[in-house]
């Protein structure tokens, strides 16, 4: 299964460290960040006539959403279930996997750390250049999960190694890769390059102020609940699909190694406001549009808060009722 996250969305191409800036949302992205934010905790079915005119609010029209969901289905995010001439989709169980690790990472980027250690996780590898593939899915997995290149086969983490990724690894890359842990010894900018340097702080910072620079003059609205219906779907849909790509940038890098007044905090505090301060009136306007197309209250349609993606918003249990009830 392709992972709702993939990394080549945010990554492109094996040197690019930043997303490139794109004029919108992909129709796929936000069909999955629609699904997981009003049935992640569920796994509850959403007509697919729902699904259409919820996207359909956001733009995308009707046959762009229906390619979407099918796409989807194939690459194992969704599974459909049809009942006469109704089909409705949810979240696949390994899906709602994915994405609520992906949640808790997102969640967790700004919550305060334990002092940094001082050692640095150091990734080294050697694969074939005929070998693009296994190559390509290598540093797409690193980057993921928080390393980036200091020099093409060698990628470093502040943190230590997590049991994820030593499976990962080794099912990936057996025989091919050697990890240290290691303190950095200082040879002076004039010869050695700091293992900081692997990532480009002051793009980060600038993604993260352009962030604050979007989001901050919705906040009047949001706490006094001018936002509502469609636009309040549609902007926290927003706000998700965006913010969602800064931890990957900057994944908790230690504050002793940053400048003064590092923007993560406030960026994290922005999008908790907006993105809890609309759950209610989007979870509403979800809720109204599923059951133009269903039979009872979608009450499984339930939206979600930080602190629920923090915790670990659980999507084992499956729905009382199927779909099309």
């Amino acid at each position: 299964m392709t992972s709702p996250y993939d990394i080549e969305e945010i990554f492109p191409d094996d040197g690019v460290r930043l997303p490139r800036r794109q004029t919108g949302n992909s129709p796929q992205g936000l069909t999955v960040t629609l699904m997981a934010d009003y049935t992640l905790g569920s796994r509850a079915w959403l007509p697919s006539a729902a699904i259409v005119a919820l996207l359909a609010e956001a733009g995308v029209s009707h046959a762009g959403a229906r390619a979407t969901t099918s796409r989807l289905a194939r690459r194992g995010v969704l599974e459909g279930s049809r009942q006469g001439r109704n089909s409705s989709y949810r979240l696949t169980a390994a899906a709602v996997h994915n994405l609520a690790a992906g949640g808790r990472s997102i969640a967790a980027a700004a919550v305060d750390a334990t002092t940094w250690d001082g050692w640095w996780t150091l990734v080294a590898f050697s694969l074939p250049q005929e070998d693009a593939t296994r190559r390509r899915e290598l540093r797409g997995l690193l980057r993921w999960l928080g390393h980036a290149p200091l020099y093409d086969g060698l990628w470093v983490s502040p943190h230590d190694l997590t049991g994820k990724l030593r499976a990962q690894l080794a099912e990936l890359a057996p025989g091919t890769t050697t990890v240290f842990r290691a303190r950095h010894v200082d040879l002076g900018a004039a010869v050695g390059r700091h293992p900081l340097d692997a990532w480009d702080t002051g793009a980060i910072a600038r993604h993260y102020d352009d962030f604050i620079r979007r989001w901050s003059p919705l906040l009047p609205d949001v706490r006094a609940a001018r936002i509502t219906g469609a636009e309040a779907v549609r902007t926290r849909t927003e706000v998700m699909d965006t913010y969602r790509r800064l931890p990957i940038l900057d994944p908790r890098l230690p504050l002793d190694l940053l400048p003064p007044g590092w923007p993560r905090e406030p960026a994290r505090d922005l999008f908790a406001a907006v993105y809890d301060g609309l759950a209610g009136p989007a979870q509403d306007h979800v809720r109204a549009v599923a059951g133009r197309f269903t039979t009872d209250p979608p009450t499984d349609v339930r939206a979600h808060t930080v602190a629920d993606l923090l915790a670990g918003v659980a999507g084992a249990a499956e729905p009382v009722t199927g779909p099309g009830r």
